[in-house]
């Protein structure tokens, strides 16, 4: 069995650079990875937000576990009884997913890992799950495999691993329904999103990494 897990943590005001430097030296996810509880494990960062994207095999790591020489430089986040460090980002898209380890495993090299950001129109975020879970479970046309999109409030983290690969999923949909647009144009995603003010972006804008770890790459480097 393999879960999927995106989160997301603030810095707190001028430890950030320190808190880079802490989470690049460390080498938790690394051997959480040569354990083979991680399958996949990348740290990226913007402006003052931290994100995890990692991929646990048979069990749940805790993003403590996987990332936790950052957590002296995180502000806490409020909304439950005890204080947290971490959110974890709701799953609102993604073209496949995991059906087993060895469906999941890469049947290629990976040349590059990104993360990427976008802001939603808060009006529009319901439109925007709509459109993309009618498009991900009708399977109305097939996409990256191991591109996936989390949502926290207004904010979008992706992940995307190039050169992409595109196939059928395995795992069979969840609607039988065929509401997706035909030109996914149709959609109009271009009034989803809040243009960026400073860099000529109109929807994800790629951000900074600072580790990727990837069990068959242990392996290759044997």
């Amino acid at each position: 069995m393999i879960e999927r897990y995106i989160y997301r943590a603030a810095w707190k005001q001028g430890q950030k650079e320190e808190g880079i430097a802490s989470l690049a030296g460390s080498n938790q996810a690394l051997e959480l990875v040569r354990q083979g509880r991680l399958m996949t494990a990348a740290a990226f960062h913007w402006r003052d937000n931290l994100f995890l994207y990692y991929e646990c095999i048979d069990r749940e790591a805790a993003p403590e576990e996987v990332a936790g020489a950052a957590v002296p430089f995180l502000s806490d986040w409020p909304g439950q009884p005890e204080p947290r460090k971490w959110i974890r980002m709701v799953d609102v898209f993604h073209f496949n997913e995991p059906a087993d380890k060895e469906h999941w495993l890469r049947k290629s090299p990976v040349e590059q890992r990104r993360g990427r950001v976008a802001h939603l129109k808060p009006d529009m975020a319901s439109s925007y799950i709509y459109y993309h879970y009618q498009l991900q479970e009708e399977r109305a046309f097939f996409g990256p495999k191991y591109e996936i999109i989390g949502m926290h409030e207004n904010l979008l983290f992706g992940y995307q691993e190039f050169p992409n690969m595109v196939e059928e999923p395995t795992v069979p949909g969840r609607l039988n329904t065929k509401g997706t647009p035909v030109n996914w144009s149709d959609s109009r995603m271009d009034v989803h999103f809040q243009p960026w003010d400073d860099d000529g972006y109109l929807y994800f804008k790629p951000i900074e990494q600072i580790f990727s770890h990837y069990i068959g790459d242990l392996k290759q480097n044997k």
